[in-house]
């Protein structure tokens, strides 16, 4: 990989990377674009099978944020951290302090938050060491997990996608395939189940299969055959690039509405989709609940204010919908649009310099553009 060549194809500011001897921490922290203000995004800690592996997945991830937080009308850019290791047990005090050094280095650039592998107690020991950090303990003052607040956003943008699809959001009788029952998937199960939903579920997770069937009155298939199973919609709530050359065409769902970061493993195979006549409900429009929520805590957190702001999710699909039927192009071309004007429309106002102009922490800034 040309790193250099990588970050100024997709128009990169940063990539950070963290060694600690003493604790072990490998760790990258890349910031994709502050034009709407610092970057915000998770902190995801996994074994990956090579350091490449990390890097990609970590610009990847920095990226989408970037276009999650504009597509949700947030003051916030995008970035991430992702951590080498496994975090059953690789964690350690030591290690998230030393982690939070590097966070606190860069001078609120960038703020960090749980994500795959890390939950609030890394939140908190980073913490110790930086403000730049979200998602600590309610004692803190702060949200907690974000995981019900996703599942709220994935669950009213899939209310809106039904609306496109079968001209109702009333989802009861309808049936929902979810690939994968983590904290989200399994919330976003519970709000189906409650709204009358009918559920086909798998994860690798028996405890949770087993919840979900005894629960939620689900029914339970392999790993390997929840893509192709016959549903209305399908809830992609696992890991990224589900939607391939391979699986499209196994599809037997008329939309696709999932929490999933980055579940097109490239932007042609949402082409592919809307070919084929089924609604994608692009990821990082439909899952940025938990990034609005953690946003919140910047204001002072207040959980009314900051689910008004997740429940607005439905509303953002259902104009993204109208500019994708008014321009006839695919849902996640008509989402990078909004996200990508929104961007360069701030870019040309922020080209002004401004003393003193304020940051999306509440504090000065430092009077860049």
């Amino acid at each position: 990989m040309e790193l250099f060549s990588y970050l100024e194809q997709y128009g990169y500011e940063q990539v950070v990377f963290c060694h600690d001897r003493a604790s072990g921490l490998r760790a990258i922290i890349a910031i994709h674009d502050t034009t709407l203000g610092p970057a915000l995004g998770g902190c995801r800690m996994w074994t990956y099978a090579s350091e490449e592996d990390a890097l990609l997945d970590a610009l990847r991830l920095a990226r989408g944020m970037t276009y999650k937080a504009a597509a949700a009308g947030l003051n916030l850019g995008g970035g991430k951290t992702v951590v080498i290791g496994n975090p059953k047990t690789d964690k350690s005090e030591a290690l998230f302090r030393a982690l939070g050094r590097y966070i606190q280095s860069l001078g609120g650039r960038y703020i960090t938050a749980e994500d795959v592998g890390t939950d609030v107690r890394d939140m908190d020991l980073i913490h110790l060491e930086t403000d730049y950090v979200t998602g600590v303990s309610q004692a803190y003052g702060s949200s907690g997990n974000p995981s019900p607040m996703t599942a709220l956003g994935v669950f009213r943008g899939l209310q809106a996608t039904a609306r496109q699809v079968f001209g109702t959001d009333d989802v009861a009788g309808r049936t929902v395939a979810i690939q994968g029952l983590g904290s989200v998937g399994f919330a976003l199960a519970q709000l189906l189940h409650e709204h009358g939903a009918r559920l086909i579920v798998t994860d690798i997770n028996q405890e949770a299969l087993a919840r979900a069937k005894s629960e939620l009155d689900a029914e339970v298939v392999a790993p390997a055959d929840i893509l192709s199973v016959p549903c209305d919609i399908l809830a992609p709530c696992a890991l990224g690039g589900v939607l391939n050359d391979d699986t499209i065409p196994k599809l037997r769902c008329q939309a696709i509405a999932g929490s999933a970061n980055n579940q097109l493993a490239d932007d042609r195979h949402g082409d592919l989709l809307h070919e084929r006549g089924i609604l994608y409900a692009p990821d990082f429009v439909i899952n940025a609940g938990g990034l609005i929520n953690v946003a919140d805590e910047l204001e002072g957190y207040h959980p009314e204010r900051a689910r008004k702001k997740v429940e607005g999710i439905y509303e953002i699909m259902r104009n993204l919908y109208d500019l994708a039927q008014r321009e006839g192009i695919p849902s996640h071309r008509a989402a990078n649009r909004l996200a990508e004007q929104r961007i360069e429309t701030m870019r040309q106002v922020r080209s002004s310099f401004i003393r003193g102009e304020k940051s999306a922490l509440g504090r000065k800034g430092d009077g860049r553009g």
